[in-house]
């Protein structure tokens, strides 16, 4: 088939190169001049099959209350007259109960760890190399209060048969050596050994250099007009520079998806949630980490790519705004400099991205009620972590073959 991709972030790249694998002709347009510069090109950099949880929890609601006076807040709401916006909160305060976070965690580690074995074998057929590391996430807890809301994340995660490890304080010191200097400031962890780290940018871009290799096209600089669709068929794409027919199309374009689908009568629940990051170069060995560690604290994640620490996190809800506050990166300069001081601030690049973020916290992958139309969005903060099998999974239904994971909950019926 002649399958047309919308976004060469991680998501469209991975669909693309597993798509050529499995035979089709493959054709990636994105507006940028490259792959991943847009969610893609400097998130957190963990990649993490067992710490894989919804936003939206039992608790949540009145912990939001209190991180929206925090200092360093970890969520950042700017409300608005916006539509979409408080639809969106309502259909995630919904999903904050016992019952539906069991569901929506229960999906999000199936798609996870079936993801975990995808990039293993993506990595063994390619030979990538994208500052990866492979030691596992460290959830750390400063008080005991987190310690013991972890139950239900360790109930989960046994459920699931992810693996896991319960830490005290030495035992996260004896993961993290340099965590011993702030001994004082934590009380435990929760280890996810199986977790890994690296550069998504780098990643994507070597990969998009594997698939344009098997025959994938990139048309890069080209903005996506719409699609054309008739008689409950995808016919192609238009652009600012032609029209392109295609038997099928994937929309991977992450928050800008539900923009590109409402014409079409597709209402698909993903708002932008920004993040931001810091990428700070080593000065101090001893003092960095050697994996990730996210402190819970404030939901902010430290990671070590190669000869930098990568901090990234937060969670803002201001509607498609690429704006970046010095309060954000004073945030992220407080957790960093509190737990890993051994990284040059001064040579710091601060970034933010748009987090396509549904409201139950599991991405949309799988056929519309277009024939034809595929949608491959929506992983929130997780997008690097389940690009593989996500991909995978999609090339499969593409493809007409019988995925190795059930993907029947994870298509946009689900919102009915």
């Amino acid at each position: 088939m002649n399958i047309t991709i919308l976004g060469a972030g991680i998501i469209g790249v991975t669909t693309a190169y597993q798509l050529a694998k499995a035979g089709h002709q493959v054709t990636v347009i994105d507006r940028q001049p490259g792959p991943a510069l847009e969610t893609s090109f400097a998130n957190a950099g963990e990649v993490s099959f067992g710490y894989c949880s919804p936003w939206a929890a039992p608790g949540i609601p009145v912990k939001a209350m209190k991180w929206l006076m925090m200092e360093h807040a970890p969520l950042i709401l700017r409300p608005k007259l916006d539509i979409a916006m408080l639809s969106w909160l309502v259909r995630m305060l919904r999903n904050c109960t016992a019952e539906r976070y069991a569901l929506n965690k229960s999906r999000m580690l199936r798609l996870a760890d079936y993801s975990r074995l995808s990039l293993a074998e993506l990595r063994a057929e390619t030979g990538i190399a994208y500052d990866e590391r492979m030691q596992g996430t460290l959830q750390l807890f400063r008080n005991h209060h987190q310690l013991e809301a972890s139950a239900k994340d360790v109930k989960a995660l046994a459920a699931d048969g992810i693996a896991y490890e319960l830490l005290d304080v030495d035992g996260c010191i004896a993961q993290e050596p340099a965590l011993a200097a702030a001994r004082g400031k934590i009380v435990g962890g929760l280890l996810t050994p199986k977790d890994e780290t690296g550069d998504c940018f780098k990643f994507t871009n070597a990969l998009a250099e594997k698939a344009a290799a098997m025959g994938v096209t990139f048309r890069w600089g080209e903005t996506i007009e719409r699609l054309d669709v008739e008689a409950g068929r995808v016919r192609g794409v238009v652009t600012d520079r032609a029209h392109s027919p295609a038997d099928a199309v994937v929309v991977a374009l992450g928050s800008y998806s539900p923009l590109m689908l409402k014409p079409l009568g597709i209402a698909l629940p993903v708002y932008p949630v920004k993040g931001y990051s810091l990428t700070i170069p080593i000065i101090d060995e001893t003092r960095a980490p050697v994996s990730t560690v996210m402190d819970e604290s404030y939901k902010i994640a430290l990671t070590r790519l190669g000869e930098r620490i990568r901090v990234g996190g937060m969670a803002e809800i201001s509607g498609y705004t690429n704006d970046l506050g010095l309060k954000r990166r004073r945030t992220l300069e407080h957790s960093v400099t509190d737990l890993f001081p051994g990284g040059d601030l001064h040579q710091a690049s601060f970034w933010s991205g748009l987090r396509p973020m549904t409201p139950d916290g599991t991405p949309v992958i799988g056929a519309t009620r277009i024939d034809g139309l595929y949608l491959n969005t929506g992983h929130g903060t997780l997008g690097w972590t389940m690009s593989s099998g996500s991909a995978k999974l999609i090339a499969d239904i593409v493809s007409g073959r019988t995925p190795d994971i059930s993907a029947e909950d994870l298509g946009v019926a689900r919102y009915g």
